[in-house]
């Protein structure tokens, strides 16, 4: 096989769990490792079955070598218990996931790496080192790609090459079928045909890719690549990362914000320091209806919730955003609700750093609030940025503040995995 110019997909042999062996499916899946609420959905997860997946991406122990090396050893003894268990041949997986009228389809399967220079895959946020870092250490250790992370890409919108595999696929008996509890119902099938994998192949070779979710998952492809110099026989097994394509001209994704929760900063303390920099609003509403007034106000506007309650945060002093946005981008990342609230808002008027300590980044709204009024802080609760506004900055190669947006749905963790010895 030849290296393409685009999107270079490859078969593998998926590693996937042997039904017999746990109590159903949906009990062993996670969502992805960083929407994991910590400590409660890991507790949850953790009690659901002892062979879920969260003990493999989220091991819990005193020190980062520690929990890797724990999850290398789980992923060893469950292998050699039969409870993970490889297909027979390689395969690229065609995914459906659906919930009442949301029907999202795409391929799995392992993607050449690349540089963002080169324009194959683009990134479109920044990423925090040490999450790199630990998830490097986990997959260095376990010499697994335990999840795929979620790229998308548009076509023409034609029934024709991937898009008439995927069609012709789902029209057969899927490998697994199962319900998570969140109502997503999953199903899984192997593309095992060399003409429709070639099929795949040569439409995805045309084709350039977003990162939606999961840009510590391929800055960490990246590392690790890095550290495993170039075969004289060819790419080897670290040149390549798991993944998950969506065309979204037949699927778009949804888009939503990924919330912050600002840990050590009390609500009133909050408010206090905003003073005359933004316009503060009390909203006497339910969460979902002050949401839905939050995606109505225009220009840059955040939600506060937390112990007194909901506050709409909107019109930032232009001069104030004249000072304290990075001049020398383009305005549409100037504008970007994220760039605000962390150049002026974080940065200059409440002073936090950017850590865990103090930032706290959680996807779900009410989760959110949930979590700063436990902690006395407050979470400011952020709009969605639209799709092609993420494209276009990131074809003109501009990156986004990191935790910019959540793109969805995102792929179960557990339905199949990446063992790097399987090829």
């Amino acid at each position: 096989m030849q290296r393409s110019p685009g999107l270079d997909l490859r078969p593998f042999r998926g590693l996937r769990y042997a039904p017999s062996r746990v109590r159903s499916l949906a009990a062993v899946t996670s969502p992805p490792y960083d929407v994991v609420v910590r400590p409660d959905g890991l507790h949850h997860l953790e009690t659901a079955d002892p062979y879920n997946i969260v003990r493999l991406i989220l091991p819990q122990a005193a020190d980062p070598a520690t929990r890797h090396r724990l999850a290398a050893d789980t992923l060893h003894r469950w292998r050699a218990e039969g409870v993970l268990v490889p297909d027979p041949q390689p395969a690229l997986y065609v995914y459906e996931q659906r919930k009442g009228d949301l029907l999202q389809r795409g391929v799995i399967g392992l993607l050449a790496l690349s540089e963002p220079a080169e324009g194959v895959v683009l990134p479109h946020e920044d990423v925090m080192e040490e999450i790199v870092a630990d998830r490097a250490g986990l997959m260095r250790e376990t010499a697994a790609n335990p999840e795929p992370l979620l790229l998308s890409y548009r076509s023409g919108g034609a029934a024709t090459g991937t898009a008439g595999v995927v069609a012709r696929t789902t029209e057969l008996t899927p490998l697994l079928a199962t319900t998570t509890e969140d109502g997503f119902a999953h199903r899984l099938w192997a593309v095992t045909d060399p003409a429709e994998i070639e099929t795949v192949r040569a439409d995805l070779a045309r084709r350039q890719a977003l990162i939606a979710d999961g840009h510590h998952r391929w800055a960490t492809y990246l590392r690790l690549r890095a550290e495993h110099p170039a075969r004289p026989d060819g790419p080897g097994p670290w040149d390549y990362g798991l993944v998950l394509l969506v065309d979204t001209a037949r699927h778009p994704l949804v888009v939503r914000g990924i919330h912050r929760v600002l840990r050590t900063l009390p609500p009133a303390d909050a408010l206090r320091l905003l003073g005359g920099d933004a316009r503060v609003r009390p909203l006497d509403a339910a969460l979902p209806a002050a949401l839905a007034a939050l995606e109505e106000t225009p220009g840059n506007a955040f939600l506060l919730a937390g112990g007194d309650g909901l506050h709409l945060v909107d019109r930032p002093d232009p001069g104030l955003l004249a000072r304290t946005v990075r001049t020398g981008l383009p305005e549409a990342w100037r504008t970007l609700d994220a760039t605000v609230l962390h150049a002026t808002l974080i940065d200059h008027v409440w002073q936090l750093p950017d850590d865990p300590e103090h930032i706290g980044y959680v996807h779900d709204a009410a989760a959110a609030a949930a979590q700063a009024v436990r902690l006395g802080g407050t979470a400011v609760l952020m709009k969605p940025v639209p799709e092609e506004a993420v494209r276009e900055l990131a074809r003109d190669g501009v990156t986004m503040p990191r935790k910019s947006t959540s793109f969805g749905p995102k792929p179960a963790t557990g339905l199949v995995l990446r063992a790097l010895d399987l090829g």
